[in-house]
């Protein structure tokens, strides 16, 4: 657990525990216990996807990734017999806000049979996430995707010409002085973008600064201060979909809700992760506070760090 306020870390707490990466998620791998630290590495799983927005963010701003409102699907050619009025109606905003329609089965399931599981297995994930059949009209419902994040890291490695690791490094990381990333790819060697990334707790609260700082990092506007308001905001309600008490909607790969503080609401965002993996950040309080852990069939951690996030909200002075 660390806290960061004002850009300043004043708390940070680490002990041992387990960590695992995605792969053991499918049946590939084992957890192990860790001494961790500051300088340790731990799956951040889902936080990866606020990271793949982030860098979608920074190549549209270059001009080398579609317009928010163009047709996803349009973005891939060698997927054209599965265009259709309908599919061409998923925007690529549609995919950062999990608001594509095309019915898909995440956190319902087990996790050898989520739609997840078999987007790790699949030779074209891309074409996987297109070929769903419709369960809402686009952009009318929330659905907890991670193969729209797939496709956008897709589109964001073709453009660069460079492995998605290399464009995180490059356009995110060093800027920020992070020197140690990895990411977990699946048996094909392609990056897994939905929840593969490692990173040091330390960074993570690199990336809540950069959020709460509007993208910018020193002297250098890393990620577009438009961007960074557009991705903390709730684009959909997330209805049922919860990260825990508080929760009400989705930017762009980042969760949005509030917390009581002396009987008044202050509002937050967050990237998470499976098992307990989270970023808070509290523009209001110019608060940041990271958690990781290694409860990946435990949901109940969430309920657990959201107590403890608030307990940290009602400390602030």
């Amino acid at each position: 657990m660390l806290v960061v306020r004002g850009g300043r870390l004043v708390a940070e707490l680490y002990r041992s525990g387990p960590d695992a990466s995605i792969g053991n998620h499918y049946g590939l791998g084992f957890a192990r216990d860790v001494d961790f630290g500051p300088g340790v590495l731990h799956d951040v799983r889902s936080i990866s996807k606020s990271v793949v927005g982030l860098l979608y963010g920074i190549g549209l701003a270059q001009g080398r990734l579609p317009s928010l409102a163009s047709s996803a699907l349009a973005a891939f050619p060698e997927l054209a017999d599965l265009r259709t009025p309908e599919r061409d109606a998923v925007t690529i905003e549609h995919l950062l806000t999990m608001s594509s329609g095309l019915a898909w089965s995440e956190w319902n399931d087990g996790p050898l049979t989520s739609d997840e599981t078999r987007l790790f297995w699949k030779a074209e994930p891309v074409r996987f996430l297109f070929d769903r059949p419709f369960a809402a009209a686009p952009g009318t419902r929330f659905e907890y995707d991670g193969g729209g994040t797939t496709a956008l890291a897709e589109l964001i490695v073709r453009a660069a010409g460079k492995p998605l690791l290399d464009v995180a490094r490059e356009e995110l990381f060093a800027p920020l002085g992070i020197s140690e990333a990895e990411w977990v790819t699946d048996l094909r060697d392609r990056p897994l973008a939905f929840a593969g990334l490692r990173l040091r707790p330390r960074d993570l609260a690199k990336l809540g600064q950069l959020m709460l700082d509007g993208g910018r990092w020193g002297e250098r506007q890393v990620v577009p201060a438009a961007w960074v308001a557009d991705s903390l905001r709730a684009h959909v309600a997330t209805g049922d979909f919860s990260i825990g008490p508080g929760t009400s909607g989705y930017g762009y790969q980042w969760w949005t809700g509030s917390s009581d503080r002396a009987g008044h609401p202050v509002a937050w965002s967050a990237g998470v992760g499976l098992g307990g993996q989270r970023i808070f950040l509290v523009p209001e309080l110019g608060l940041c506070v990271v958690f990781t852990a290694g409860e990946y069939r435990n949901h109940e951690v969430s309920r657990a760090e959201m107590r403890v996030f608030g307990e940290v909200i009602a400390a602030v002075r």
